[in-house]
């Protein structure tokens, strides 16, 4: 299916286009002739997923391909717990399409409405100081290069792309197919609880080493930390989900729409903020449940926003996060957004955030109707002192040269991406900053 080029936006409001044209393909095939039809007009050609990057990273000049029609199970390898899934499969339908075969991903993020190839391309993480991100997963793909031929990358063939292509920042070509390594599936043993932020942050790391998933969330003009601890249970261990209604209250009335008319207040006007932040830490957190997986790990996220996260060496958490917060105060901003910590091991992909090191991540956000110029900015050069590598799907002003001295193997990404596309059919102007022209 092929019509003319609206206006996109993506869900952050924070990056539009006009595409020239949008095709939906449905099948692999049809993502082959769309890039060879892109070559011919000599037009730019870009897969969108489903808008939840902040960066422009998805943002499609040229030709527009929605993925939308590409999903569902492939094939399965019971034998080895492996499920290829098509491109576009949104994450929050893949619980339903593993639970037939008792398993599920190892780690997800907290947001579940991107497509898998989107969440892999630009390295969503999720949490866990022991667990890696959702692209370490990939143990296979198939893509189609720019010459719409299909390369196939698994451990078969072409091994030796996979640490690029798992994170390709969809620089390599339109990813149709993802292969992941799943586990058996689990439960997880939720305790949200509220705390003394002084006192958290005394003991964060060891916090962090002896949970199995661990998060905090900080409100600015508050002294208080939301800690979020999942311990993992077996898929028979006795579940004790939040009552409907209560889940609700908490996810929906207080963290959603409650908070959207708090957010809006605190824009219009900012002397309430810290009243709005003090009463928000009051009302949310200090509950224990126990559900299946993806069901703890993520939430509705109704109220838009924009962010900037950063990984940082493990070790210098602590240093950046305290600079942060002076820097609030200094300023003396009103943030009604909280500043989110997370943790993720190390792993090999080229262009991870994590790659080669244990990783904990700085997240600002602020409410969509706000500029985020000023505070993004300032906390981006707290991060960069720190050794912070941003994440590639949120905002950030990092370009290609000072991307070069953060990543080992980011000229070997580059060279690769000379190879497979060397007259930029899946270039855009993000790209075009963060790998260069």
């Amino acid at each position: 299916m092929t019509r003319p080029g609206g206006q996109w936006r993506n869900w952050g409001r924070s990056a539009t286009a006009r595409p020239q044209r949008v095709e939906v393909p449905t099948g692999t095939d049809a993502v082959r002739r769309a890039v060879q039809a892109a070559a011919r007009r000599g037009l730019p050609i870009k897969a969108v997923g489903a808008g939840h990057s902040f960066s422009g990273i998805a943002v499609a000049p040229g030709v527009q391909l929605d993925l939308r029609e590409l999903t569902g199970v492939v094939r399965v390898d019971r034998e080895r717990s492996r499920v290829t899934l098509r491109a576009g499969t949104p994450l929050h339908a893949v619980p339903g399409l593993l639970a037939p075969y008792g398993l599920a991903m190892t780690n997800l993020g907290d947001i579940d409405r991107q497509t898998i190839a989107g969440a892999v391309s630009t390295g969503t993480h999720g949490t866990g100081a022991r667990y890696r991100g959702l692209a370490a997963q990939v143990v296979g793909a198939v893509l189609v290069t720019a010459d719409g031929e299909l390369l196939t990358v698994d451990d078969e063939k072409n091994t030796e792309l996979l640490p690029a292509v798992a994170l390709g920042l969809g620089a390599l070509g339109i990813l149709v197919e993802l292969t992941i390594q799943c586990v058996p599936a689990f439960v997880l043993h939720a305790v949200d609880s509220p705390g003394p932020l002084a006192a958290l942050l005394q003991i964060v790391t060891r916090r962090a080493a002896e949970a199995d998933h661990f998060e905090f969330y900080w409100f600015p003009h508050t002294d208080v930390a939301l800690s979020k601890t999942n311990m993992r249970l077996p898929a028979d261990a006795p579940r004790h989900p939040l009552p409907t209604a209560g889940r609700w209250v908490d996810e929906e009335l207080l963290s959603n729409g409650v908070y959207a008319l708090t957010c809006a207040v605190g824009s219009a006007v900012p002397a309430v903020v810290p009243s709005v932040s003090r009463l928000a830490v009051r009302l949310t957190g200090d509950r224990e449940y126990t559900d299946f997986s993806h069901r703890v790990f993520t939430q509705h996220r109704g109220v838009r926003f924009r962010e900037m996260e950063y990984a940082l060496p493990a070790d210098n958490l602590r240093p950046a996060f305290d600079a942060l917060r002076a820097l609030i105060e200094e300023r003396g901003w009103r943030i009604s957004f909280p500043v989110e910590v997370r943790f993720a091991a190390a792993d090999d992909l080229w262009l991870s955030t994590a790659y080669g090191r244990a990783s904990a991540y700085i997240a600002v956000h602020r409410y969509w109707r706000e500029n985020p110029t000023e505070y993004f900015q300032a906390v981006e050069q707290i991060m960069l002192a720190h050794g912070g590598r941003p994440h590639w799907g949120k905002m950030h002003t990092l370009d290609a040269a000072a991307l070069r001295e953060r990543y080992p193997r980011f000229d070997d990404f580059v060279r690769l991406r000379d190879r497979l596309d060397p007259d930029r059919r899946f270039e855009n102007a993000y790209l075009r900053r963060v790998l260069g022209g």
